[in-house]
């Protein structure tokens, strides 16, 4: 496993190509993704998986709805990190997922990806 940033194996869906309809794709991803590392203590291999995943395509929707209200770039990926790391794993999740229950959402969904990534 790495740490530092690794390019999307995903430019088309996920948050890289959602990412294209709002902003610079480029510039979304050198922000998320080290900012997710930081915040979940995630494997680099984590992040890009869970952001080339539909779930980093919501979570690009997220962004996008924080630039909508006004945000730059950089302050509307904060606030869905905020956002993210603020919710919590409820039991249906945990259950459908394996994800622990109550950990932040964010945290869990990362977790999720390395764990898969780990086992291939």
């Amino acid at each position: 496993m790495t740490n530092s940033t690794l390019p999307t194996a995903n430019q088309v869906w996920g948050f890289y190509g959602t990412s294209s309809a709002f902003a610079d794709a480029d510039a979304a991803w050198a922000i998320a993704f080290p900012a997710i590392t930081k915040v979940t203590v995630g494997s680099a291999e984590g992040v890009r998986d869970f952001l080339d995943s539909r779930h980093g395509r919501h979570f690009a929707d997220d962004v996008h709805n924080g630039i909508h209200t006004g945000l730059g770039l950089e302050r509307a990926i904060d606030a869905a990190i905020t956002r993210w790391m603020g919710w919590k794993i409820d039991r249906n999740t945990a259950r459908e997922h394996g994800i622990p229950k109550g950990l932040p959402y964010l945290t869990g969904f990362v977790g999720l990806y390395e764990i898969m990534a780990d086992a291939q």
